[in-house]
């Protein structure tokens, strides 16, 4: 898509500014980071900028190939040092302040001009100063790969990009595809043609993203499907991983990431469910087949949002549960009601 407008309304914030800083959503995936390391490539070697990222936490390890040496700011201190001489922040892959958790009012104190572009559904735009969404595109690594492709010292050239910023597009829009299994748009597939005639070694980045586990990770997996023993009959897959399950492992941050994709193999399973226990709280990821809204399940349950098939909430202790003992059931029952009220919907259309 063109965002020749967009990219010049960026693009004159960016002239203006001399220290540049992005910031993206909290336990970041490959997507906040391979947007982030983009733009902030693109910033300090195609515009001579200072430029920086802001992570609220460490993304997982498998991501540190990225990097190189302009590495992340992941501390509070830092992050508040960086801000404080900032002329531009830009806001990457969330669609509300809220999501970078820890640092949000750091977020919104910030006092000069704030851009947010991102490609989950309803961005608080009263937030930022200019508002870059669109939710019909993959990622927003490919979002932001329009945006570039129209800035004026691009023209359309994909092989103007520095290639940290070309590998870091392609790894952010392959991770938030599944590598090519959901949200694929003709855009999507011109994106990832133009980003390896102009060099990329999409080999090497299939590589370090999928072929590059420890051994831990494979057992957690293992065991993780080991419980899928029962679906609900609506057709939902349950899976609560207690805090002993990342003890048992040893697992380190996003070391689970991609597990609530696997039992959406089974050909009976038309919803995934995972929930992890995080302190007094358990993060839940929701993956789905067409014709369930796992964005509409995240939103009335599990005070999340999302995309359609992707999406994410919470489940509270206790305001929701009394105990992390009772979180299963708490699952099964409003998953199971959820989809019974799906079918009821679909029988009435």
């Amino acid at each position: 898509m063109e965002y020749r407008k967009e990219a010049l309304q960026l693009s004159e914030r960016i002239d203006r500014a001399h220290v540049v800083t992005t910031i993206c959503h909290a336990r970041p995936d490959g997507d906040a980071a391979g947007a982030s390391v983009a733009m902030a490539s693109w910033l300090e070697t195609c515009r001579g900028k200072d430029s920086a990222m802001i992570f609220p936490d460490a993304a997982p390890d498998t991501l540190d190939f990225l990097y190189g040496s302009k590495l992340p700011i992941c501390s509070h201190a830092e992050a508040a040092d960086r801000l404080s001489r900032t002329d531009l922040l830009i806001c990457l892959d969330f669609n509300t302040p809220s999501r970078v958790e820890e640092l949000e009012p750091l977020l919104r104190a910030f006092p000069g001009p704030k851009v947010l572009i991102d490609h989950h559904e309803e961005p608080s735009r009263s937030d930022f100063e200019l508002c870059i969404s669109e939710t019909c595109t993959s990622s927003t690594c490919e979002l932001l790969f329009d945006i570039l492709m129209n800035m004026p010292d691009v023209a359309g050239d994909a092989s103007v990009l520095p290639q940290r910023c070309a590998t870091a597009l392609l790894t952010g829009m392959t991770t938030d595809t599944n590598n090519f299994a959901n949200s694929v748009w003709p855009g999507t597939l011109q994106m990832a043609s133009a980003l390896l005639a102009s060099g990329v070694d999409r080999d090497a980045v299939i590589d370090r993203l999928y072929c590059s586990e420890r051994p831990n990770r494979l057992a957690a997996q293992g065991e993780m499907l080991d419980r899928i023993t029962e679906l609900l009959p609506e057709g939902a897959a349950v899976t609560v991983l207690p805090q002993s399950f990342f003890d048992r492992h040893d697992l380190r941050d996003g070391e689970t990431e991609g597990f609530v994709n696997l039992p959406l193999a089974i050909r009976e399973v038309r919803l995934s469910i995972l929930a992890r226990e995080d302190g007094d709280r358990f993060r839940v990821s929701i993956r789905s087949k067409r014709g369930i809204s796992a964005r509409m399940l995240a939103k009335t349950r599990f005070h999340g949002g999302g995309h359609e098939q992707a999406a994410g909430g919470r489940i509270l202790i206790p305001d929701d549960v009394a105990s992390p003992g009772e979180v299963d059931a708490y699952v099964r029952a409003v998953t199971a009601r959820f989809m019974q009220e799906n079918q009821t919907r679909k029988t009435e259309e």
